[in-house]
């Protein structure tokens, strides 16, 4: 049986646990704070960036998934969720001599700050303004640095059931978009990202690096049209062809999945339409 430790079982590695128990893997989801986990997951609760609260993971692991989140919207926070987190565990991993096939990073597109709609792929430079894609890169290079066998998946805007924040705006006709130039959006429903790392657990010949998104990076504009039609909302407003106001907001790329499909891997919702259908029938 397969040894699995979820480092940062939100969201995201939640849904990942529950696909891998009915798989039957053996798998272990760290928190810093009690919480439920699917039936199935074995609770470990410890602090990412405290070692001593570390000492007693489960033995013998075989993939590490590192998916912790920070406490909020600040750069220490940044640095301590990723870099210094996984900074430790790794160490820990380490000294207790353990030797995982693989351990992953779930890393995001914020890395990328290409701001004219240009396509990008894991070939593509990474210079990010932001600290949130700064602390992302230095965390990446943590991993590829450390003794373990690594591979980063860089996500884009993970939407799913219960995230209804863009939905609302929506319906509330509060939804605008960008004229000028048209501002693309790159996404995954929560689901395909469990998928997407559970798929390449099985891969044979893994890349250190993928670009986790959907097959249709779609302009804003388009995305907020589709949603308010089917809502039967007031339509979005144009926002104007001023540039957002802060560092995070000005990125504008098309992020290609090409690299992920290459491994054979299948989306669910390989668009925005069939990711946000399902969202709303969770929703009746």
């Amino acid at each position: 049986m397969t040894r699995v430790l979820i480092a940062g079982c939100g969201y995201v590695g939640s849904a990942l646990g529950e696909r891998l128990v009915m798989d039957s893997q053996d798998v272990w989801g760290v928190r810093r704070k009690a919480g439920p986990l699917p039936l199935g997951v074995r609770a470990f609760p410890a602090d990412l960036c405290m070692p001593g609260s570390l000492q007693d993971l489960p033995g013998d692991l075989d993939y590490v998934f590192y998916m912790a989140a920070p406490a909020g919207s600040a750069d220490p926070l940044y640095r301590a969720a990723y870099v210094d987190g996984l900074r430790t565990l790794l160490a820990v991993l380490d000294q207790q001599k353990q030797a995982p096939q693989r351990v992953f990073f779930v890393s995001s597109t914020a890395v990328y700050a290409q701001r004219d709609g240009d396509w990008v792929d894991e070939t593509s430079p990474t210079e990010p303004t932001y600290f949130s894609g700064v602390r992302l890169l230095e965390a990446e290079k943590v991993l590829f640095e450390s003794p373990f066998a690594g591979t980063v998946v860089r996500f884009g805007g993970i939407y799913g059931p219960r995230r209804t924040r863009l939905i609302d705006r929506v319906r509330t006709g509060a939804a605008e978009y960008h004229v000028d130039p048209p501002r693309y959006t790159n996404r995954i429903h929560r689901d395909d990202c469990a998928g997407v790392l559970q798929h390449l657990m099985g891969v044979e010949k893994l890349e250190k690096l993928y670009v986790g998104v959907d097959c249709d990076p779609a302009d804003d504009r388009g995305v907020l049209a589709w949603l308010s039609g089917v809502l039967g909302a007031p339509a979005p407003r144009a926002a104007g062809d001023s540039e957002p106001t802060s560092s995070r907001g000005s990125s504008n790329k098309r992020c290609s999945n090409a690299r992920l499909l290459g491994t054979g891997y299948s989306f669910r919702y390989p668009t925005f339409r069939e990711g946000y259908a399902a969202v709303l029938e969770d929703l009746v």
